[in-house]
């Protein structure tokens, strides 16, 4: 059972970008299957696809009738243990996962299934008991929706960003050189950041290289310059994990332009709820 929950926790984690949220899906369709009559079930991990990824499609529902002007990020896992049984190749880049909050989240589980996966048409419908022309249609939205570049370059994108780079960045940010650090943000640089309403954030969201150079300055000197810094490997992209004692109280998500020079953006996440994973 346990191959299964780990099997199976990508495809709901993907859609719901929370990792307890994922594991409460996939739990639900196991029960159920467990207790079930199998009658016909010919293909059992394709059932229990099908079951998961509808039963992520409901929550995800429920959650977004939940209306909140707070920013939300994703929740973030740790792709670079290799020991762990979690299928993390299929963990969604982090940057895509924020973009596919664009989508809804029928439109979203399409793109993940077409794009990702390599689902046919037929194999979405059957997936999503609709049609094939309805399943063309809503991949046809999302993709009309989601109109950005890095939209193109895969789901699973991985970096190749090394931690003397983003030493350099935290070099450079603890000797508060403005000019240096703005070479290294891109012209459109923005910062995300949430905090879950749990913990006060300093600015949701912030655009453009001086402002950001100033809140990456500030919030060092008030806050991280005591902390302890690590680098990491987050849903396949680097990123910085800031430790008070023993507790994360932050990571911060890097997405670098194609050059793999300058930062594009920054999503901060505060929120200790999302943190406990990557925090275990």
């Amino acid at each position: 059972m346990e191959d299964y929950q780990n099997k199976l926790f990508p495809y709901a984690y993907n859609i719901l970008g929370s990792s307890d949220d994922a594991k409460d899906a996939v739990q639900d369709v196991l029960t159920n299957y467990v207790s079930s009559k199998k009658n016909n079930i010919e293909n059992e991990m394709g059932y229990l696809i099908k079951g998961v990824i509808n039963q992520s499609i409901n929550i995800k529902n429920r959650k977004k009738k939940i209306t909140s002007d707070r920013m939300w990020l994703p929740e973030p896992i740790a792709t670079e243990k290799a020991d762990s049984n979690l299928q993390r190749e299929e963990i969604i880049s982090y940057s895509m996962l924020v973009l596919l909050e664009q989508l809804s989240p029928k439109e979203r589980a399409v793109f993940i299934l077409k794009e990702g996966f390599d689902y046919s048409h037929k194999d979405i419908a059957v997936t999503l008991d609709c049609t094939i022309e309805n399943a063309r249609k809503l991949l046809s939205r999302a993709k009309n929706k989601l109109d950005d570049p890095r939209s193109e370059y895969g789901l699973f994108t991985r970096s190749n960003v090394s931690p003397a780079y983003l030493e350099n960045y935290i070099n450079i940010i603890k000797s508060g050189d403005i000019k240096a650090l703005e070479k290294m943000l891109s012209r459109d640089i923005s910062i995300s950041a949430d905090g879950g309403g749990k913990i006060k954030v300093v600015s949701e969201l912030t655009i453009g290289k001086f402002p950001t150079s100033e809140l990456l300055f500030f919030v060092y000197q008030k806050f991280q310059e005591s902390q302890t810094i690590q680098f990491a490997i987050v849903n396949h992209q680097p990123a910085l994990l800031f430790f008070h004692g023993h507790q994360l109280v932050n990571c911060q998500v890097f997405d670098l332009e194609d050059d793999g020079i300058k930062i594009r953006s920054i999503y901060s996440i505060l929120d200790p709820d999302k943190l406990k994973t990557l925090a275990n």
